[in-house]
């Protein structure tokens, strides 16, 4: 069916073997397959086959958790991606990347990259990297502050859009006949000379097909969502309930006006981890079952982790001990870990219990109409312009995703039914951005 109704965006957010921290346990999973090329090209064609705006790979520069007792991401998420663009037409590819432990000019060059080669599908996940043992893999004892951080991070998004223009869109001219295959007046150097960059430029390789990929942005504190406000064009967030949804919302389109953007400039997609059965009480027990396969140990690492502070001296069915205040690391989870701990009156054990199944992601388990009716409520209410689909395992729960909940959700007019763009800019329904190269060319002559 077609209908007139504002519709919201879906991005599959994949991990190995699924969401749930002990989905590579499940019957369902299997976790050697998820080390080869097909079983994410599979993944990836199911997302594409339920017309969802794009898919999304995580990644640090450490070795995550406990891997005694998890699977570990496999993949450099760009190198994945561009390998799926090859198997893919349509869905859009978000790649994790951090501003942290790279140079603009490798991540730009990067990025433009997976844009030509997959024709206009390329999205970036722009973290800082708040582990430390990531700032143990380069050459440093401790990772960077919070602030400095995202100090490095703004310089280099700056730096980077700079590169993307540094061609003109019709700098590459192919004249066979007469010799020229670029007009170097339309491609010129950036001179980019910053506290913590300096960048010569131009980009070896030219303008993207979108101008710039897509940028995205997950961070939730104070400083996080003053970056998104400045830079991002897609959000995701881990909000449990309505009402912090609503108040993320609000916060996020409210600070766009500071820097000249509309609120639709911005899409702001929650997480989601759907457990979908055929009956509430199928849903319940399918949860149950994952649940039942958690390692405490795992969870433990995984919550000192999110906390900074090491809980593995403490009774499992005791209360979550005084934790502080602030961390130097993710400020947005952790503040959304202690908030559920006190609000929830949860022990150790019943933190871990909650968290495994989506890392403080939102998890709902219930019927397809259920899910649907939950994602429809968000939607409608201004708590969400779309989701951040996370599946307790793969491949089977995108696959009951796209089979039974899209469905519903195209029974209300709330998704499409086919793909009306080419490019992720386009799924998404945002704008290209201007060639500056170009504009700033135009002013000087007019200048002149």
């Amino acid at each position: 069916m077609t209908s007139n109704r504002k519709q919201l965006h879906l991005n599959a957010f994949v991990m190995p073997n699924g969401h749930h921290e002990a989905a590579w346990r499940h019957p369902s999973t299997d976790p050697h397959r998820a080390a080869t090329l097909k079983h994410y090209v599979d993944i990836a064609r199911t997302a594409e086959r339920g017309k969802l705006d794009s898919l999304f790979l995580a990644d640090g520069v450490a070795l995550w958790g406990n891997v005694r007792y998890n699977s570990h991401t496999l993949f450099e998420p760009l190198t994945l991606l561009s390998a799926l663009a090859g198997a893919t037409e349509h869905i859009g590819l978000i790649a994790t990347a951090s501003t942290t432990y790279n140079e603009p000019y490798h991540l730009a060059r990067k990025f433009a990259s997976l844009d030509h080669l997959s024709g206009g599908r390329a999205g970036w996940n722009i973290v800082t990297s708040a582990g430390e043992d990531e700032a143990r893999n380069f050459n440093r004892d401790a990772r960077p502050s919070h602030a400095l951080r995202y100090e490095r991070a703004t310089e280099f998004v700056e730096v980077a859009k700079k590169l993307w223009d540094s061609w003109a869109d019709d700098a590459a001219v192919i004249d066979k006949a007469s010799g020229v295959y670029a007009d170097t007046d339309l491609i010129h150097p950036i001179d980019h000379d910053g506290p913590h960059f300096q960048v010569r430029g131009p980009l070896n390789i030219p303008r993207p097909v979108q101008g710039h990929p897509l940028l995205v942005q997950a961070g939730s504190s104070e400083t996080g969502k003053e970056y998104a406000a400045r830079f991002a064009e897609a959000v995701f967030t881990a909000q449990q309930t309505f009402a912090e949804g609503k108040a993320f919302y609000d916060d996020v389109k409210g600070r766009l006006a500071n820097y000249g953007r509309s609120r639709e400039e911005i899409k702001i997609l929650p997480g989601i981890s759907p457990v979908l059965g055929r009956t509430e009480a199928e849903a319940k027990e399918r949860e149950a079952e994952l649940n039942a396969l958690i390692t405490p140990a795992y969870g433990v690492r995984q919550l000192s982790t999110m906390l900074d502070h090491d809980l593995t001296p403490y009774p499992l069915d005791g209360p979550l001990p005084d934790v502080g205040t602030f961390t130097e690391g993710a400020q947005s989870r952790f503040e959304l870990v202690t908030g559920l701990a006190r609000r929830e009156n949860l022990t150790i054990r019943q933190l871990i219990e909650r968290l495994a199944g989506g890392r403080g992601h939102r998890v709902f388990a219930g019927t397809a109409a259920q899910v649907a009716d939950q994602l429809e409520h968000w939607f409608t209410e201004g708590a969400a312009d779309g989701f951040n689909i996370m599946p307790p395992t793969l491949p089977s729960g995108l696959e009951d995703f796209v089979d039974l909940v899209v469905p519903e959700l195209r029974r209300r007019g709330l998704f499409r039914t086919e793909y009306t763009a080419t490019t992720l800019r386009g799924h998404y329904g945002l704008a290209r951005p201007a060639d500056r190269t170009t504009v700033t060319t135009t002013v000087k002559e007019h200048a002149a």
